[in-house]
């Protein structure tokens, strides 16, 4: 945006403290020369030169006070520069600051040190913008990588397969066919994860009254299949709980969370334990499953995309892309909620999602 040029703020600052001092300096003045001389007798005519009279006064204090205006003013200007460079150094280095941002590199930080004040104030709530910033962008970056990646691993899958089809025409084309439909319905589900996730992150969700208990059952009910099959015991406890929000949103969130305890719930013939409660002014999920121990460093990373762990165990049914917990987060955060989890001492996991609740 082009602006028409104007005089700076340290000018600004200097013109009006200068201004200021010069104004103090004729009031003093006029106050001086409205009540004192005026109680000194006029002797215009020179007839008593050695008595104190106003003539004599006016001739020896006007050059003087003009001398010392000129003083004032000079002073103000000089002394005003100075104070307003001092004053404004902070917010010079804010503007060094904003302006290398702007050129990419966010890694620059103020440091501003001194006592507490607004532009020292301003100064750390621009350092903790610039770090929320710096971490958000390398988030993203991270997850462009990592989602190009996985993305990429379907497509040479497929590539590979059609060119071995092209050099190999007796090759049995059902067993392609079934390799290729394989491949693609990983990438339809990649794709609809990472899509699922953009629009969760951007938290403009529709909201409306959601019974957690209702999607805690219909999320177990769509997946008692699988845990069946997987000799697992799937159970869902707990009274109606309320929250706002997307029915949608909500229900893929438990639905992942139970997916994710049925499939790393290893070795075969464990339990996977629903409960919903309302707790407060809050509304809790609770997924809890047994399993392998999981190593407490490795926790907090199972909520980045794409971030499976070194205990997790793929197959070809249920594999998942590595977004599921990372989903479950985008859609806690979108909701003002808090997800937490925690190890269990005998192994597997306990997740708990707190949301806002509703009467």
């Amino acid at each position: 945006m082009r602006r028409r040029p104007g005089l700076s703020v340290r000018l600004r600052l200097t013109l009006s403290y200068a201004g200021f001092l010069a104004v103090a300096g004729a009031l003093l003045l006029a106050v001086v020369w409205g009540f004192l001389l005026r109680y000194v007798p006029d002797n215009s005519q020179g007839l008593l030169w050695t008595s104190p009279n106003r003539y004599l006064l006016v001739r020896m204090f006007a050059p003087a006070a003009a001398v010392a205006m000129a003083f004032l003013l000079v002073f103000g200007l000089v002394g005003g520069w100075i104070l307003a460079g001092r004053m404004l150094a902070p917010l010079t280095r804010i503007t060094t600051a904003a302006r290398t941002a702007g050129n990419g590199s966010l890694s620059h930080r103020i440091h501003m040190e001194g006592r507490q004040d607004e532009f020292r104030e301003l100064a750390d709530a621009f350092d903790t913008m610039l770090g929320q910033l710096e971490s958000h962008v390398a988030e993203q970056q991270r997850f462009a990588a990592n989602a190009s990646h996985e993305l990429r691993t379907p497509l040479a899958i497929s590539q590979t397969l059609l060119d071995v089809a092209r050099r190999d025409p007796t090759r049995d084309r059902d067993e392609l066919f079934e390799r290729l439909q394989a491949v693609n319905t990983r990438a339809i589900d990649l794709t609809e994860a990472l899509l699922l996730l953009s629009r969760s992150d951007r938290g403009n969700v529709t909201r409306e009254s959601v019974d957690l208990s209702l999607v805690a059952e219909e999320a177990a009910e769509t997946l008692l299949p699988l845990a069946e099959h997987r000799g697992i015991t799937l159970d869902v406890t707990g009274a109606a709980t309320r929250t706002s929000g997307s029915a949608e949103l909500l229900l893929r969130m438990v639905t992942n969370l139970v997916q994710n305890a049925i499939v790393h719930n290893l070795p075969a013939g464990g339990t996977v334990t629903v409960h919903t409660e309302a707790q407060g002014d809050a509304s809790l999920v609770r997924v809890e499953n047994t399993g392998r121990p999981l190593p407490p460093e490795l926790v907090p990373t199972l909520t980045e995309p794409f971030q499976r762990g070194t205990e997790r165990v793929r197959t070809d049914e249920h594999a998942g892309v590595g977004l599921g917990l990372a989903i479950v987060h985008s859609i806690v955060r979108a909701h003002d909620g808090t997800l937490d989890l925690v190890p269990r001492p005998a192994g597997g996991l306990l997740v708990t999602v707190r949301l806002p609740g509703m009467p």
